[in-house]
């Protein structure tokens, strides 16, 4: 795969799965901008590829003009911008429909060949939870405006920077207690950040990929509770695993959200998320289809960087010599 003599527009591209995506373009020999609202964020990124080929990009992605400034010239766009949580004008309707929205329009307007837009696993018109209404009203918009446009739709995405294992073994560390939600029998299907990055790639380099959707999950389905056990497992503590029913995880959302500053550890949207099983479709087209079949689990991949969570490190050594 080369793009050698291609511009790459990333809106988003300082985030978890950019700085892996990056690493990837770089290798292309394209010049990427990363399109974003505070380029020194995305500095350490210009040591991933030669002197001026990695481009921090300053980009207001509410304005037309700023983001048709990021995409004039480009070959591709790729839209990686999301939000777990509202907070301020940080809004599901504002990043995932409206910036997403915008993106397409203007990627079409300046004659971008290929968009790849990155959606959610679960996105859903009908659903109780206002993040997988906004995915789902996002491909929507995309869609019209650009219907080559290929969507992806990971599963929770985990590895180093991730927002998931990292949030619950960083509360292991100081709770006496990990809480349920429902039961913790909400089944997952996580997926490693480097296979959803190579997916974008080979969404990029496949005609067959344009204006289609593909659910990208992991080797294997976990219930909440046993993704919780594995964290607790590779940091090495013992940890009471409560149940908290749903009216009890509801209320104590609507108490978290309201925090001021601080990102909530819980909100009665991500409550309305747990509800349902996030796992790939049997029907729907996936990794297999990108031509991507060996994929990381969590069981390799995790204790590679909760090990930092271990008092003393993952193998400490002992009085007298012994290790």
């Amino acid at each position: 795969m080369s793009f050698r003599t291609q511009v790459i527009t990333v809106f988003g591209g300082s985030g978890f799965i950019g700085r892996h995506l990056i690493r990837r373009l770089a290798k292309t020999g394209a010049v990427v901008r990363i399109a974003t609202r505070n380029p020194s964020k995305a500095a350490f990124l210009k040591t991933a590829g030669a002197v001026g080929q990695i481009v921090p990009f300053a980009t207001d992605t509410s304005k037309d003009e700023s983001v048709a400034r990021a995409l004039q010239g480009a070959d591709v766009a790729i839209n990686l911008i999301g939000v777990l949580y509202e907070r301020g004008r940080q809004t599901f309707q504002a990043a995932h429909v409206d910036t997403a929205g915008r993106v397409a329009r203007l990627a079409a307007a300046n004659g971008v060949g290929r968009l790849v837009q990155i959606s959610a696993l679960g996105a859903d018109a009908k659903s109780p939870s206002s993040y997988a209404r906004s995915k789902a009203a996002g491909e929507q918009a995309v869609l019209a405006a650009l219907p080559t446009a290929t969507i992806l739709r990971p599963s929770i995405v985990f590895g180093p920077e991730d927002g998931f294992f990292n949030k619950f073994a960083a509360m292991a560390q100081i709770a006496p207690a990990l809480p349920l939600i429902g039961g913790g029998k909400t089944r997952f299907q996580p997926v490693y950040v480097g296979d959803v990055a190579d997916a974008i790639m080979a969404a990029l380099d496949l005609d067959s990929a344009k204006g289609h959707a593909f659910e990208l999950g992991g080797p294997r389905a976990y219930s909440f509770k046993e993704l919780l056990e594995l964290t607790l497992k590779e940091v090495h503590r013992s940890r009471c695993l409560v149940p908290v029913p749903w009216n009890v995880a509801e209320t104590l959302g609507g108490i978290l959200e309201k925090i001021p500053v601080l990102a909530p550890a819980l909100t009665r949207d991500q409550v309305e998320l747990l509800k349902r099983d996030n796992v790939v479709s049997p029907t729907a087209a996936g990794f297999a289809d990108l031509g991507i079949t060996a994929l990381s689990s969590c069981e390799v991949i995790v204790p590679t960087y909760l090990a930092r969570f271990i008092v003393g490190g993952r193998n400490p050594t002992v009085p007298g010599g012994a290790h």
